[in-house]
């Protein structure tokens, strides 16, 4: 049977300090409702403030920001494994936020990449604003000519899946139009098509904290990129007491970002030896991950969910193989 610290078992604890939206993109400032977008996110409350007794040892530790980590937990819930959810990062406002919505309306892009779902979101916030905003303008135009449809190309499946929903409820006006044949930044910016013999326009909304790999190996293949720095990942300060010693005994923690493992690193006691094992949704963090003298990273070839879940599954064989050694 899986075990969760759902929200009904936190009810009779104290009421934890729970922010399931980032306040620079709070919903009160935007013109559009941002109910929509968010449905896309199974939004739940874990033991992530704080964990009641009657919870069972956890089996692996996310580490997703509050309330993205459900598809990850659901897919290791069917398979008997109990998560601990310990949020170890959060999304803030990056410095090109106010620039997207109306680069947006200005300039037509023949490409937007999107490298990530936060990446996403924000640029779902500002591209139904301008749908909003030619909607008043072209308000007696025909329906069609609301929003010019526009090409995403995307680096995975994960990525892809925020704006599925948009795409089943809108008019077509966005289209899915590319994904590389290996989920990394480096082979996207190798493998998007560049149509015809003009110059082809980029628009690359991403993390003040990404690298550089995407508009340098786009504009090496003769793109004109212009990126924004959206949003920012930074690192959880404080973790309730009991939850990170909760934490501390799992055997495997779950880490999709170099800013996550930073993050655990600095949370993790000067006095506790702390040897378990970590997996890492992608090479990138793993990479992360073994610089700051990690020992026992696990990742899949190709970044994604399934790929991400068969490392952990690795992680928690390999731990019950050791465990069984010490106890003969």
């Amino acid at each position: 049977m899986a075990y969760t610290c759902s929200l009904s078992s936190l009810l009779l604890s104290p009421v934890p300090n729970i922010t399931l939206l980032p306040s620079s993109f709070s919903s009160s400032s935007l013109p559009f409702p941002r109910r929509s977008l968010l449905s896309v996110m199974k939004f739940r409350a874990f033991a992530s403030a704080s964990a009641p007794s009657s919870c069972p040892t956890p089996d692996v530790v996310v580490t997703r920001e509050q309330g993205k980590n459900a598809k990850l937990i659901d897919a290791l819930a069917k398979l008997n494994i109990h998560c601990l959810e310990v949020p170890l990062v959060k999304h803030t406002q990056g410095p090109d936020l106010n620039k997207l919505s109306s680069l947006l309306k200005d300039v037509i892009f023949d490409w937007i990449v999107i490298t990530s779902p936060e990446a996403g979101l924000v640029f779902l916030e500002a591209w139904n604003y301008k749908c909003l905003m030619l909607d008043l303008v072209l308000i007696y135009l025909v329906r069609a000519a609301r929003c010019p449809k526009v090409r995403i190309g995307v680096v995975g499946a994960g990525t892809a899946s925020v704006f599925h929903e948009i795409l089943l409820s809108r008019e077509k006006t966005l289209e899915i139009a590319f994904s590389p044949s290996k989920a990394t930044g480096k082979v996207l910016a190798a493998e998007l098509p560049n149509d015809g013999d003009s110059t082809c326009k980029v628009l690359y909304p991403a993390s003040v904290k990404a690298g550089n790999e995407i508009e340098e190996g786009l504009t090496d293949r003769g793109f004109k990129v212009t990126r924004l720095n959206t949003y920012s990942t930074e690192p959880v300060q404080e973790v309730d007491h009991a939850v990170l010693k909760q934490a501390l005994s799992a055997p495997v923690l779950a880490v999709a970002s170099p800013s996550a493992i930073r993050a655990w690193i600095n949370l993790v006691p000067k006095s506790e030896s702390w040897d378990k094992s970590v997996a890492c949704i992608g090479q990138t963090t793993a990479l992360a991950a073994k610089k700051l003298g990690l020992k026992n990273v696990y990742y899949p070839d190709n970044p994604g969910l399934d790929g991400w879940v068969e490392s952990i599954l690795e992680a928690l064989r390999m731990h019950e193989k050791v465990e069984k050694a010490l106890t003969c």
